[in-house]
């Protein structure tokens, strides 16, 4: 099929972007898209690839598992770095730039390990989608060097998630999952008890059920986003009331169905209009696309 075949070129390309490296690191999240990176180069260059992980607060402990388990699935040798972003000046204030503030410093964690190692390249896991997102990360990426070989290869989410499926990564369909402090609206304080209570809603969600869910923090009030197709479970009386029970106990006063549903990166609408556009913040170094 055309699209099998259109697959396994990207695929290709990919492999070709990775076979001159004489060794590399994987800022590696556990997530979709740098687990999919890391089992392509780690089938590439073999022990030549070192995974490294960054775990903070902000990160949801969902994630700090699948990175542990994904590396070991996938053979890979894996480096886990205790960095608290709450510590780097100006992140807590959550300004409109902070996801630049946490690249920035995970990228200063694996160019220090790189140098320490004497590895030559350093890699991420942005898709050709994320380049239509607000990303100000990416202008962390560019200052460092990192390159982007979903980008390099023209690859999508959708792609990644086909491709994925095809190595047999359990990964291929989990939903997004980014830091905790995406949950915060630009300018909120983000604190240890607000990430706290975040974690604790969302947790809690997933385990009555919804396997997508965002709990947007607003001071008292959790700002739930749901699936369309389980909205309406929320208004089921038993629901209803547990759910306001259990967010109490959490620490909000009051829960909010957003009927919008979910959306990924919901917090960054009516922001992106207003950046730079993506050729300006997210060109790969080298000249790589």
């Amino acid at each position: 099929m055309d699209i099998e075949r259109g697959l396994d070129a990207k695929l290709e390309r990919m492999r070709a972007v990775f076979a001159p490296m004489r060794n590399l690191i994987v800022a590696f999240s556990g997530g979709v898209d740098s687990t999919f990176v890391l089992k392509v180069a780690h089938e590439t260059l073999g022990d030549s690839v070192l995974a490294l992980t960054t775990t903070s607060p902000t990160m949801p402990d969902e994630d700090r598992e699948s990175a542990l388990a994904m590396a070991r699935l996938i053979g890979a040798r894996h480096l886990v770095v205790e960095s608290n972003e709450l510590e780097i000046p100006g992140y807590a204030a959550n300004p409109i730039n902070r996801c630049y503030l946490c690249k920035h410093n995970l990228f200063t964690v694996c160019e220090a390990k790189a140098a320490e190692l004497g590895i030559g390249e350093i890699v991420d896991g942005l898709n050709l989608d994320d380049l239509h997102d607000y990303r100000p990360g990416m202008q962390a990426a560019s200052e460092k060097r990192v390159r982007h070989p979903l980008v390099e290869s023209e690859m999508t989410k959708a792609d990644v998630r086909a491709l994925s499926r095809a190595l047999g990564l359990p990964t291929w369909d989990r939903p997004a999952s980014p830091c905790l402090s995406s949950r915060f609206p630009y300018g909120t304080e983000i604190t240890p008890a607000g990430l706290e209570k975040v974690a604790a809603g969302e947790k809690l969600l997933h385990s009555m059920g919804f396997a997508v869910a965002r709990v947007r923090y607003h001071g008292d009030v959790a700002r739930l986003e749901l699936e369309h197709s389980e909205i309406a479970r929320v208004f089921e009386p038993a629901m209803r009331e547990t759910l306001e029970r259990e967010f109490k106990q959490i620490g909000f006063r009051f829960v909010a169905i957003d009927l919008k549903g979910f959306r990924s990166g919901s917090l960054n609408e009516g922001v992106i209009a207003n950046s730079k556009s993506p050729a300006d913040t997210t060109r790969p170094p080298r000249n790589q696309v």
